[in-house]
This record gives structure tokens, C-alpha cells and sequence, in this order.
């Protein structure tokens, strides 16, 4: 099983390329960021004709978030959240769904869009240090219920220096900051595990380049994309990586997608 988290930067600006990433990926379920459209805009049947459900809340604009679930991998899936829970935000940040696996092993995928903070003290920043804290609230409650939870998307964080192309230039500011980076460790300290550390990866693997300066070209980018997961998927994981192909098309997202497989779960294992 393939599980994957994608910024995709305007889902209707990149509609045939993603779709195209679909189809030679052949992800199971994807989780999308930065869609910026509004729900009557959103490209459901695109979707469908490839072979996917779409669950989806968006804005005009700005933010949005989608799951992608590829119809004849699971059992059933459905929509469990189109924000976190007791917390009230007018942005479309957060989508969760409940899938059901052959075996009829049930777990929860949520995606995410973090907010970026834009700089270390202002508003903003406050506001991305207070959402995190109610996701983690909301986490922590479903790992408690024994839960197995999946959290993918796009976190806005490079949570150590290896995740940055220049840390001294890095240090300090917006992304990197040491609030910003306790938050992420925070999610880990409730019970998720980050998927990426399972497995040794080549210094220099990033998932978001900037367009300009040829940020992609010159390889000088971030890794601010996670998957993270409770214990028991991680127990199933086989390989992670980003696959860069896509940033390297026409028009492209600044970002590239992340992806997770798993294996078959053995039998009596909850995923």
C-alpha cells in the first residue's frame, strides 16, 4: 500500500499533472495541500475517472485540502473531520477520513496544511504555534483510543539542520525556529513516529525548492512534507522517499510529493 502527501500549489493549475502522477505513481491514497478552490470548483470528476474519490474543503484562493482514495483499494472510506475538532478556524487546514482496508482493519488519515507563521513573532507566527497545539490535542485523543492514525501534509517545519540546504543562513528564522520545532517533536511525543528517520536517506533530500533563484536547479531546498504515523503502520513501513519527477514538469508546485509503503499487515495486526 502506497500513502503519499502532495502540495500541490492551485489543484487547478496542476490538475493534468497531478493526475498524470496518479496514474505512474498508483498511490492508494494521497493527501493534497494548497488546492486553493472552493468546493463547487473542485475537480471531482477529473478524479473520478482516474480511479479515485476525492474528500475535499477549500477556500478561494488560499489554503484548501483534499484526500485522494483510489476506489478499488479499500473496503470503504469516509469522512470523519473537515477541521479539528473544538477548535474554530475559518481556514481549510485539515481533512480526515476513516479507511477500511480488505481484511476490514479500520484506521484514520489525516491531512494537513500547516500554517506557514510567515515570521518568528509576529501574529501569524503565534497562530501557527496555538493550531499545532490544538492537532496535537486532537492526536494525542485518537491515539488514546487506540486509534491507528496516519498524519501527512505539509508542516511548514524542517525539523532539524539536515532538512535545510544552508542552515546558517536558515538559522533562526520562520520554518526552523526552535518553537516551531518543539511543536513538530511535540506530535512525536504524543505517540506518532516520524516515518522518514526509519530509514537512512542521502544528505540533500528535500521536498519544497523555491521558484526563484532556481532554487530546484541548485538543489536548495527544504524538507518541510512528513508523514508521520502511530506504531503499529510504522511497523508495516517498507520504504519512504520523495519523488522529485514531478518538479522537474512544466509548471509545477514548488513542492514534491512524499511517499510511504507499507506492507500487507500480518494477520490479527491492526494497522
Amino acid at each position: 500500500m502506497k500513502l503519499a502527501t502532495f502540495n500541490v500549489n492551485g489543484i487547478n493549475a496542476r490538475l493534468t499533472g497531478l493526475i498524470d502522477w496518479l496514474k505512474s505513481s498508483n498511490v492508494d491514497a494521497v493527501a493534497l495541500q494548497e488546492t486553493k478552490t472552493l468546493d463547487e470548483q473542485f475537480p471531482v470528476e477529473a478524479f473520478e475517472e482516474a480511479g479515485y474519490d476525492a474528500f475535499f474543503t477549500g477556500q478561494k484562493s488560499y489554503n484548501g485540502v483534499a484526500l485522494l482514495v483510489r476506489r478499488d483499494s479499500f473496503k470503504s472510506a469516509e469522512l470523519t473531520a473537515k477541521a479539528i475538532p473544538n477548535y474554530p478556524d475559518p481556514a481549510k487546514r485539515v481533512i480526515a477520513v476513516t479507511l477500511e482496508e480488505s481484511s476490514g482493519k479500520k484506521w484514520t488519515f489525516i491531512g494537513a496544511y500547516f500554517p506557514n507563521g510567515r515570521e518568528v513573532g509576529c501574529d501569524k507566527y503565534l497562530y501557527k504555534l496555538d493550531w499545532i497545539a490544538a492537532l496535537t490535542r486532537w492526536v494525542r485523543s485518537l491515539i488514546e483510543k487506540k486509534k491507528g492514525l496516519v498524519l501527512a501534509g505539509d508542516f511548514n517545519i524542517a525539523p532539524t539542520d539536515a532538512d535545510v540546504w544552508n542552515p546558517e543562513s536558515w538559522k533562526g528564522k520562520i520554518l526552523v525556529s526552535a518553537p516551531e520545532r518543539d511543536a513538530y517533536y511535540g506530535l512525536l511525543n504524543v505517540g506518532l513516529i516520524d516515518l522518514w528517520g526509519r530509514f537512512p536517506h542521502a544528505t540533500g533530500t528535500y521536498s519544497w525548492w523555491d521558484y526563484r533563484q532556481q532554487g530546484f536547479e541548485k538543489n536548495q531546498g527544504l524538507r518541510i512534507d512528513h508523514i508521520l504515523a502511530s506504531a503499529t503502520p510504522t511497523s508495516r513501513l517498507s520504504d519512504i522517499f520523495i519523488d522529485t519527477a514531478p518538479r522537474a514538469t512544466d509548471r509545477p508546485s514548488d513542492h514534491a510529493p512524499v511517499i510511504a509503503v507499507f506492507d500487507e499487515p500480518r494477520e490479527g495486526e491492526l494497522f
